[in-house]
């Protein structure tokens, strides 16, 4: 009996060759089929695709303030919580209420800051956001958002993901999956780290999931090669790489006519972009050629690492047709220390947002490029530390987006009278991530893919909306 397991070199037996050529009928058509299916899926994302309806965005900067910043201190203003400073909460805002964290006998704290209104919409910001407060009328708020996990991790992978379990694909993914990219010769998806670490869930985060890997996010570093490894070792020069990659390619053609496993193809993917990125990645990381003006907008400074070197390169990745580019910034989990710590976040983002919107609109993109800003969940009314933080909290928090389709000015949503739950127009992160699918051109429901008997999409099942009312 022979073993339909191995694969020798004579015959390539093996249990895709025994329904390929051993005349086993329909089940031959149909493993032909699936096969032809799967290599197509994972063929060089690199060309842009349509999307089914025209959509305003074309790429996507997303600024994931991991951590979760305080929407209290920053964007929602509860005079209530001055007011009650040192009292316990009212018995109904925390009646049915359950978390892991919470001490129910934490005391409400009062905003640490000022706020006050700003440009012609009159939106009102807190003391810490001078710079936002210069392009607030080119930016929508959301003050309603809400969302379904309360720890770091799996509310991190939700917003990235439509889902708290590990596995799913990232809406950079998606995007990409969807859309293809327009950069030959760059990754469609980059993905940078520039808080005190990397966020807690992980890659996962940027992660493809069931989709071909060939759509997950590139990790670059903001110092150094932008990825491990770009440049070649002593004694290997260009002409001898390409020679080696041409056999290496041979060897995983030959494989992937013979098994069609797509991730072979996104091996080969994958080799030919590394070879190419080693011209082009180094030229697209250095700021140098920037004028002084435009990083001084940023508060950029070439060979520092920093968040605002980083929104900079975000600008200049889009530029050349990279899809989707986010920026990871955990530094936001403030159950203590709250005050000087966002003070010292604020000083380190608040710029260089607001610059890349400036920068975006001046270079004539923002109208076809998203940036969203916002972290996982929110943080509680209530104190934690002593008098100066505050505790996980996904009921109400708040984000911003700007361009793409998005209307400027706008302030949608509500939380209650101390900012515990999101009371009007609640924004779920599922309609958020169906509103920024829309601005790509597709209808949430119809961007799916075939995984374990369903059609699996980022919105899941359950009932979400696009939130119209930010839509330019």
């Amino acid at each position: 009996m022979p073993d339909f397991n191995a694969v020798s070199p004579q015959n390539n037996v093996a249990r895709r060759w025994f329904l390929k050529d051993c005349g086993v009928g329909l089940g031959a058509v149909a493993a032909t089929h699936l096969l032809a299916q799967n290599t197509t899926i994972a063929a060089d994302a690199a060309g842009p695709k349509p999307s089914p309806f025209p959509g305003k965005a074309k790429n996507v900067i997303f600024l994931f303030m991991a951590g979760a910043p305080s929407h209290l201190e920053l964007f929602d203003n509860k005079p209530q919580l001055t007011k009650y400073n040192g009292t316990l909460p009212p018995a109904e805002l925390l009646q049915g209420y359950r978390a892991a964290f919470i001490n129910p006998n934490s005391t409400l704290l009062g905003p640490k800051f000022k706020f006050s209104r700003h440009g012609q919409c009159g939106a009102e910001l807190s003391e810490l956001l001078p710079h936002l407060a210069k392009v607030v009328d080119d930016i929508a708020i959301v003050k309603s958002m809400a969302t379904d996990g309360f720890n770091h991790a799996p509310a991190q992978i939700q917003m990235s993901t439509g889902s708290t379990q590990f596995g799913k694909p990232s809406l950079g993914s998606w995007s990409l999956y969807g859309l293809g990219s327009e950069a030959q010769d760059l990754p469609g998806f980059v993905v940078f780290s520039t808080g005190k670490k990397g966020p807690s869930g992980g890659s996962a985060n940027w992660g493809s999931g069931f989709l071909p890997t060939v759509h997950a996010g590139v990790e670059f570093r903001t110092s150094g090669d932008p990825v491990l490894y770009l440049s070649n070792p002593a004694g290997v020069d260009r002409r001898l790489q390409r020679e080696s990659l041409d056999v290496i390619n041979q060897l995983n053609q030959s494989r992937l006519d013979v098994v069609g496993d797509p991730e072979i193809a996104t091996r080969i993917h994958s080799f030919e972009m590394a070879y190419r990125m080693q011209s082009t990645a180094p030229d697209v990381m250095d700021l140098s050629k920037e004028p002084q003006h435009v990083l001084d907008m940023y508060g950029a400074k070439p060979g520092e690492p920093s968040f605002a070197n980083t929104c900079l390169l975000a600008r200049r990745l889009v530029q050349r047709g990279v899809r989707f580019v986010e920026i990871f910034h955990e530094a936001w989990d403030q159950h203590g220390n709250l005050v000087a710590d966002l003070k010292k976040n604020c000083k380190d983002t608040d710029q260089p947002c607001a610059a890349l919107i400036q920068d975006l609109k001046q270079q004539g993109m923002l109208d076809d490029t998203l940036v969203i800003w916002g972290g996982e969940f929110g943080r509680t009314p209530m104190v934690q530390g002593g008098n100066d933080g505050r505790d996980h909290h996904p009921n109400a928090f708040t984000m911003w987006m700007a361009g793409g389709g998005i209307k400027g000015g706008v302030t949608l949503g509500e939380s209650d009278e101390f900012g515990f739950n999101a009371v009007v127009d609640r924004v779920h992160v599922r309609d958020l991530h169906a509103t920024i699918l829309h601005l790509l051109g597709f209808n949430h429901k119809q961007l799916s893919f075939p995984f374990q008997g369903l059609d699996q999409r980022i919105t899941g099942v359950e009932p979400c909306r696009v939130v119209e009312q930010i839509l330019s």
